[in-house]
């Protein structure tokens, strides 16, 4: 078994329509899963993923619970190597994936979580207002301080910061235009407007997380398998009393995935496994560390491929 094995697992923007049925067909078992969290969600979660619509699997509301659910069917089918990771991570939604991965909350809870996290982060800001881009080439105070300059127009702010030169800024629609207009100004190479209708990671979400924070207080929270590093600070939290915090802080604060990766790289994860759909992740971890061994789960293929290196 391969050493200095770490997990991570995806965030929202890695749906697609037909995600986690390939893996689904060829482990009929997997059903079960998709089956619990119908359960919990109260429609197909499985038709949902395989069939969409895009148009209803891309709002967040039903994206969230999505993406847990695949990212979770995709780690049962890496179980049985007998994988014991490091540190687990995940970019934002896929922070929840990572702890039920690691023990701290049960899936059935996780599900009903991130469903009412996605409802609450719709409601928090009224359709239309928001804009999300990603900033290409410039260094993370440079897009700081675009941000605050354009904040006297509106709330804008550093949303993620995802891999060396690549920011994603969100907010209020004219703070953001001028924060873009501002980064140009200051040698920016790209600003890529995203298709996320909701200004996650800001002071925007301060609404959702008081709402989230009385839901979370009331699921069951276990000790760690395995340190969770967070999207808040990029610390290692193993404790069950460090999760609704973290959780909670993480709603308004910027995601640190770039230190994240680094803080799982200096802990001796020298391969990552990306579990869930797309391989988002896998694009900037190859940026942050040039030099680890990146695999991923999605489908069958790549399932074989990441079995048979783990087990060189």
């Amino acid at each position: 078994m391969q050493s200095g094995v770490g997990l991570v697992f995806p965030g929202q923007g890695s749906q697609s329509v037909g995600m986690g049925k390939a893996l689904c067909d060829a482990y009929p078992e997997l059903k079960q899963v998709y089956d619990e969290a119908s359960t919990v969600l109260g429609y197909d979660s499985a038709a949902l993923c395989f069939e969409g619509p895009a148009e209803r699997l891309n709002v967040t509301e039903y994206t969230q619970p999505a993406l847990l659910v695949c990212s979770i069917a995709a780690l049962r089918t890496l179980e049985p190597t007998g994988v014991k990771p490091i540190a687990v991570a995940g970019h934002s939604l896929g922070e929840y994936t990572a702890l039920v991965a690691a023990g701290g909350v049960s899936f059935r809870d996780a599900v009903g979580l991130v469903q009412k996290r996605g409802r609450y982060m719709s409601e928090a800001v009224s359709p239309g207002t928001g804009l999300v881009a990603a900033l290409i080439g410039l260094a993370p105070d440079t897009v700081k301080e675009v941000c605050r300059s354009a904040s006297t127009i509106g709330i804008v702010a550093a949303a993620n910061f995802n891999s060396p030169g690549q920011v994603v800024i969100a907010g209020e629609k004219a703070a953001v235009e001028r924060a873009i207009e501002l980064a140009k100004g200051q040698g920016c190479k790209k600003a890529i407007p995203l298709p996320v209708s909701v200004p996650v990671h800001t002071p925007l979400m301060q609404p959702a997380a008081d709402r989230l924070a009385e839901d979370l207080a009331k699921a069951q929270w276990s000790d760690l398998s395995a340190p969770l590093i967070n999207n808040a600070e990029a610390r290692a939290i193993s404790r069950a009393d460090e999760i609704q915090a973290s959780l909670v802080r993480q709603l308004p604060s910027s995601v640190l995935w770039e230190d994240t990766i680094k803080v799982m790289g200096n802990m001796g994860v020298t391969t990552f496994v990306e579990v869930g759909p797309g391989t988002v992740l896998t694009g900037l971890i190859k940026r942050i560390l040039p030099g680890a061994t990146i695999l991923n789960v999605h489908d069958p293929k790549s399932l074989d491929a990441t079995v048979r290196s783990l087990q060189v």
